[in-house]
């Protein structure tokens, strides 16, 4: 059951990097993975590409196609409705890290 409830936390925090680096710039895929991976994300193909599926299935990000090397390459955007959840997301996770003793400002800006 632990397992189960830290993978759900991890996805959320997921959910929130990726939002926060498609509000910086254009991402893609193989890109997230490799930035997941450099903050300890235990994450592939099968986890991510879900992901921006279903982020783009709800409105948070866009996408677009550009071939790279001969290979068809998605870029996704964060967009207005993604922008509004990334900022009330912030929002709570620093109220949240506030109440156990964090300092907030320094973690998300």
């Amino acid at each position: 059951m632990e397992v189960k409830i830290l993978r759900k936390i991890t996805l959320g925090f997921i959910y929130l990097h990726v939002l926060h680096h498609a509000n910086e710039q254009e991402i893609f895929g193989r890109w997230m993975i490799d930035e997941l991976q450099s903050h300890g994300y235990e994450v592939g193909p099968s986890t991510v590409y879900p992901l921006l599926k279903e982020m783009i299935q709800n409105g948070l990000l866009t996408m677009r196609e550009e071939i790279v090397e001969g290979k068809i390459r998605k870029y996704y955007r964060i967009t207005p409705v993604g922008n509004e959840l990334l900022i009330k997301a912030k929002q709570r996770v620093n109220a949240l890290i506030s109440e156990v003793g964090g300092q907030p400002d320094a973690i998300l800006q």
